[in-house]
């Protein structure tokens, strides 16, 4: 049984890849509780109004992340230190993430690779916020960057 729950709406990524993502998740971080974290698919409009209205920034992003713990990055995590962001079916929530699939699509093209790897690289940085990883610094990106191609690497997704 994976440690890492993925709840995900509509057609966009398929069960398959939620499962695989999972797996390729699992093991990534000490814990003794399953992690959570819940994906929607959006529009440009609504990923303008969400980073409007919770980032006070005017303009479509490919993806928002809303991490609900902080100072997470490293640590194990122990459902004894988070009684009450344990949820119904006794997973830990994490956190959020938001994507713009028109952004997605037009990063795919303007990068030269697939929607799929784009996708799949979108919502493991996504992830990463939500584990605590940041790249506001050099140092940072590249940590971040290293986690990012081992998760997309334990996929098979690599660079096309």
């Amino acid at each position: 049984m994976s440690m890492f729950r993925i709840d995900c709406d509509g057609d966009e990524f398929p069960e398959e890849n939620v499962r695989a993502l999972e797996a390729a998740m699992d093991g990534f971080v000490d814990t003794d509780v399953p992690l959570a974290v819940e994906f929607a698919f959006v529009d440009g409009e609504e990923i303008r109004r969400l980073n409007r209205e919770l980032r006070a920034t005017d303009k479509v992003t490919d993806v928002l992340s809303f991490p609900t713990l902080d100072g997470i990055k490293g640590k194990a995590l122990r459902a004894d230190e988070y009684p009450f962001e344990i949820d119904e079916d006794g997973n830990l929530l994490i956190g959020s993430i938001a994507v713009c699939c028109e952004r997605a699509r037009e990063q795919a093209e303007e990068y030269g690779h697939s929607y799929e790897r784009e996708l799949h690289y979108l919502l493991v940085h996504g992830i990463m916020h939500c584990l605590g990883y940041d790249h506001m610094t050099d140092e940072e990106k590249t940590e971040m960057r290293a986690q990012e191609e081992k998760i997309l690497g334990a996929l098979g997704i690599t660079r096309e």
